[in-house]
């Protein structure tokens, strides 16, 4: 069976935006094109009657964004990572921190949704307010950057189920077999219609949510060594040790609540269910956090954290679990650990496929990447490429002998924080260009205010992030120059390829007159 084999034929080519409407035309324009006066700008392959379905609520869509966030994993890796590297006691103030920068982004990002129509997230953002050259390297940017995070959960997740077989006693395999039984299993999932995976990436997310519950609601109760940490509230804590890589990891661990829009086209009212999924997935993902974080310093002591963290991060949550929650509910945190992870690709798997289909539709990328499955709906063909790709790299890491958690997940990974920070600044400018330019929004804070803070505040985290490539690639500045240069090369060459086809459409059409209607 080819992988294509159960999905629609390529459609026709339909008019894009310009396009002047042959005589006798059987597709003159939308009735929004014609209410406007302007040519019909339906995506390549994508008309009317051939897009995704689905009928996720705000509840699903809510739960898809946490899932990709992988709160726990954020709780019992990233979090004592940052507390080691950043700012000790004081890193719990780093997430309140990067939840304010990230709210001021999500303000602009809400107020331009209803005047960007199409699924496509950031890509279509940026077209709208930068235009298709940087809209088409914003998406070939998304491509790479979210690529790169699902390459390094796969490393992180193969290596996970091994080490929890040996603990077990079982026979642990290679941590390769455990990636690919992964992505066939995400393949398989992301290849039906969202609402399941919705439904599986919902339970997944509430266990993991239980139990780092359990274990705060336990340290909050039983209280740590030193008392409450107050680190949160001295600035002499919060400025401590590295303030400036503590905000660059809090702010890492958001990734995933900006990608609500991306679900558009399956979405019940996405004109109110995007924009608030969007602020309750980050008010959720940063209360959480912070609240997690604090705990988690309190269980050692504003003293003691640092030390503890230094000793080992990756056994911190579990250690802090054990002794403040007993032994079967650490058993149970190392379970969800790999089920997080598990969520967490999954969601990046759908996310991404999406992202091949509307570059498809605007014929970006081929055409075929725009096939609708005829029966779930999903970007079939889209989903299917993306297991191939998981699979060929999986395939690569085995050839090249490279470890799964040292390389795979520590380099991809610092690829991605430096993405998704680039991608929500172009974000940003493109919100401040666009409503300067077409004044379609008179409410100034939502418009120029709030975006323009966002836009300071992620310049700011982007400076960090790049001074300190370095530190996120594993201490290599052979592979910080590589990974640098590969984030630029994706915006460049969505620009270069606007050049060279510009029948290449941008799905991002003029939609303020449906906000009106």
């Amino acid at each position: 069976m080819t992988l294509g084999s159960k999905v629609v034929p390529r459609f026709r080519r339909l008019p894009v935006e310009g396009d002047v409407p042959e005589a006798g035309s059987d597709n003159p324009g939308d009735p929004v094109s014609q209410s406007l006066g302007k040519p019909t700008s339906a995506p390549v392959g994508a008309g009317a009657d051939h897009k995704l379905s689905g009928s996720i609520g705000l509840g699903t869509l809510t739960f898809m964004v946490l899932a990709m966030a992988a709160p726990l994993t954020v709780a019992a890796l990233s979090t004592p990572i940052g507390i080691l590297v950043g700012n000790g006691p004081g890193y719990p103030a780093a997430y309140i921190a990067a939840t304010v920068i990230l709210a001021l982004f999500a303000v602009g990002f809400v107020a331009m949704t209803p005047h960007v129509g199409e699924a496509g997230a950031f890509y279509t953002y940026v077209t709208r307010g930068l235009g298709r050259g940087l809209g088409i390297g914003t998406g070939f940017l998304a491509l790479v950057t979210y690529t790169a995070n699902m390459f390094g959960i796969l490393g992180f997740i193969g290596q996970a189920i091994s080490n929890l077989l040996v603990q077990y006693g079982l026979p642990a395999g290679k941590w390769w077999v455990w990636a690919a039984a992964v992505i066939a299993l995400v393949g398989f999932l992301g290849h039906r219609r969202i609402d399941l995976s919705g439904k599986v990436l919902g339970l997944l997310l509430i266990a993991e949510v239980v139990v780092v519950v359990v274990v705060d609601a336990a340290v909050l109760v039983k209280d740590g060594p030193e008392g409450y940490s107050s680190g949160i509230v001295h600035v002499s804590a919060m400025t401590s040790g590295s303030p400036a890589l503590a905000l660059m990891f809090a702010i890492g661990a958001f990734v995933g609540f900006e990608s609500t829009a991306i679900y558009r086209d399956e979405v019940r009212d996405p004109q109110r269910t995007i924009p608030r999924a969007t602020y309750l997935a980050l008010a959720l993902i940063g209360g959480f956090y912070t609240l997690t974080a604090w705990l988690m310093v309190t269980a050692w002591g504003d003293n003691g954290v640092v030390g503890r963290a230094a000793k080992d991060p990756s056994t911190m949550f579990i250690d802090t679990a054990q002794n403040f929650a007993g032994k079967v509910t650490a058993d149970v945190v190392v379970v969800l650990i790999v089920t997080s992870a598990l969520a967490c690709v999954l969601s990046l798997h759908n996310v991404l496929a999406r992202y091949y289909f509307n570059l498809g539709t605007t014929g970006v990328l081929p055409a075929r990447l725009a096939q609708v499955h005829p029966r779930h709906g999903s970007p079939g063909f889209a989903s299917n490429t993306q297991t191939v790709i998981s699979a060929v790299f999986v395939a690569i890491c085995v050839v090249a002998g490279l470890d799964p958690v040292v390389q795979v997940a520590t380099w991809f990974g610092g690829i991605m924080a430096v993405g998704i920070v680039l991608l929500m600044l172009l974000t940003c400018c493109a919100v401040l260009v666009f409503f300067r330019r077409d004044r379609v929004g008179t409410r100034r804070w939502n418009t120029l205010v709030a975006p323009g803070l966002g836009a300071l505040g992620l310049a700011l985290v982007l400076a960090i992030m790049i001074r300190n490539l370095p530190v996120l690639m594993g201490g290599s500045d052979v592979l910080g120059v590589v990974a640098g240069a590969a984030l630029v090369l994706a915006v460049l060459g969505g620009v270069v390829l606007a050049r060279l086809r510009p029948r290449a459409a941008s799905p991002a059409t003029d939609r303020s007159a449906e906000s009106r209607a």
